[in-house]
């Protein structure tokens, strides 16, 4: 009896043995494979697959939001931030072109005093404060563009790559777009037309009922609006018709009108 039983014996220990060593191999491997998910390099943040539009965008349509929304995120904040930089770049130069046309204009009318006769002098002064006064608006009232493209770009590099504000980001450069859009608009309003002829106007008579010079205070009236004209129409609109553009959902990248332009906005 005791040797039939030895090769059961055998057998069963030989089981225990299997069934040690597979589960040493599986504790094992378990072991290896917490290893490598703890070495590997965490995954990214999920990028946001679709952000809704700004309420600040006003899209009453119930056709536009989904179509907007629809976009890639970062497409929209790429488009806009490309679009406000853009915008920024040509009231810089529409900012500084007056402002140095209007300071030759001031040295212009202060530059003949010592030549001319003493009575007279009061028309020189006259048109270099009327220049001088129109320097101002431009340096303590820019455009919106400049500071908001700067503000934008400067938000999008501090992410450092992070795709988990692109919402939060999104919504804050569609505002900056329909602030600067307003802004440009606002620029263009019939009150302003009013007040550039009401404030020339007034430099003509200044200078025809105080003292009687009327070839002088007409020039003043005259050239002072028309040139105030000038400048409110080449304003910069390129935001407004950005704004147009991004609503509907152009962002194909086709080239925008030229943001410069001679079109009334009442």
């Amino acid at each position: 009896m005791a040797t039939r039983r030895a090769p059961a014996l055998v057998i069963s220990a030989g089981l225990a043995q299997v069934a040690l060593a597979v589960g040493l191999a599986q504790v094992a491997l378990a072991a290896g494979l917490a290893q490598v998910a703890l070495a590997a390099p965490a995954a990214p943040a999920a990028r946001a697959s679709s952000c809704g539009p700004s309420p600040a965008l006003g899209l009453a349509n119930a056709d536009s939001p989904a179509l907007v929304g629809a976009l890639d995120p970062e497409l929209r904040l790429r488009w806009i931030d490309a679009e406000l930089a853009r915008g920024a770049g040509r009231a810089r130069l529409w900012t500084w072109s007056w402002g140095i046309a209007l300071g030759v204009g001031t040295i212009a009318n202060l530059a003949p005093l010592p030549f001319v006769k003493p009575a007279e002098r009061i028309d020189w002064y006259t048109g270099a404060v009327t220049t001088g006064v129109g320097i101002v608006p431009l340096l303590i009232a820019p455009l919106d563009v400049v500071a908001d493209s700067r503000a934008l770009r400067s938000r999008i590099a501090a992410r450092d790559g992070a795709q988990n504000d692109v919402c939060a980001l999104l919504d804050d450069a569609e505002t900056r777009l329909v602030r600067d859009a307003q802004n440009q608009a606002d620029g263009r309003r019939w009150w302003l037309h009013a007040g550039n002829v009401v404030l020339n106007a007034g430099v003509g008579l200044f200078l025809i009922v105080g003292f009687r010079h009327w070839t002088a205070g007409i020039f003043n009236a005259v050239s002072g609006a028309a040139i105030g004209e000038v400048i409110i129409l080449t304003q910069p609109t390129g935001a407004t018709e950005s704004l147009r553009r991004y609503r509907a959902g152009a962002l194909d990248g086709s080239a925008p009108s030229t943001s410069v332009s001679f079109a009334r906005t009442f």
